[in-house]
């Protein structure tokens, strides 16, 4: 028999497997569903961890190695929306007009598993409006998201990405968005995802970026002398 405390062999590994990326992102968004509807049923301040993870079937323990806060456990829903609009914007062709682009190639709820993550997201934007914790984790979450508007911007402009009027446009993307976000979700709560209301919120959100972005690319066009 090998002696495995003397390196003769490998020690059989003891304990649970190792939770891969994938996983650990599947499992947040999990919870993340389940914290949606607590907070949508309960509201809020009357919601513990100890409830979420319970509703989640996971440990108290787990549910704070995903989560800082228990507000912040509303994050990976509210990634979905936000990375739907950032993949639109790296896909805006140099000879297509954003308005137009983001008509035909802009999805609000793309690759989620259910109609259900599109109404969690959006009852947790509705949520933002009046709790200012889960508002302050989805500004952050937004702030994040305008370096990949600079990004975008700068390669359409030849702007430097760190130039001021470039920044500022990035910003007024971001705020544009969250207008036309904000505005989707208080429709849709009235009268459901239609595909009228989607069709709305897309045009109404082409049409004010169209603005901004033509502001910036007049900003970025020399100026004659004299």
């Amino acid at each position: 028999m090998e002696d495995f405390r003397s390196g003769g062999g490998r020690a059989p590994r003891r304990g649970r497997p190792p939770v891969s990326d994938e996983q650990r992102e599947l499992q947040r968004l999990d919870i993340s569903r389940h914290a949606v509807r607590l907070f949508a049923e309960r509201g809020v301040a009357a919601t513990s961890g100890e409830q979420i993870a319970q509703t989640a079937g996971v440990s108290e323990r787990t549910l704070w190695r995903c989560f800082r806060t228990k507000e912040s456990c509303v994050e990976p829903l509210l990634t979905k929306a936000i990375e739907a609009f950032r993949a639109a914007l790296h896909t805006w062709p140099a000879d297509t007009e954003l308005t137009e682009h983001l008509r035909e190639a802009y999805e609000v709820v793309p690759d989620w598993s259910s109609d259900t993550d599109a109404e969690a997201v959006l009852a947790v934007i509705r949520m933002t409006l009046d709790e200012p914790a889960l508002r302050a984790a989805y500004l952050m979450l937004r702030e994040r998201a305008e370096d990949t508007f600079a990004e975008v911007l700068a390669e359409r402009t030849g702007v430097e990405p760190d130039a001021f009027v470039l920044r500022a446009q990035a910003a007024a993307v971001s705020a544009v968005f969250k207008v036309a976000t904000d505005r989707l979700a208080v429709d849709a709560a009235a009268s459901g995802i239609s595909t009228e209301v989607l069709d709305r919120h897309r045009e109404q959100l082409a049409n004010a970026l169209s603005l901004v972005t033509r502001g910036l690319s007049d900003a970025s066009r020399p100026r004659a002398d004299g």
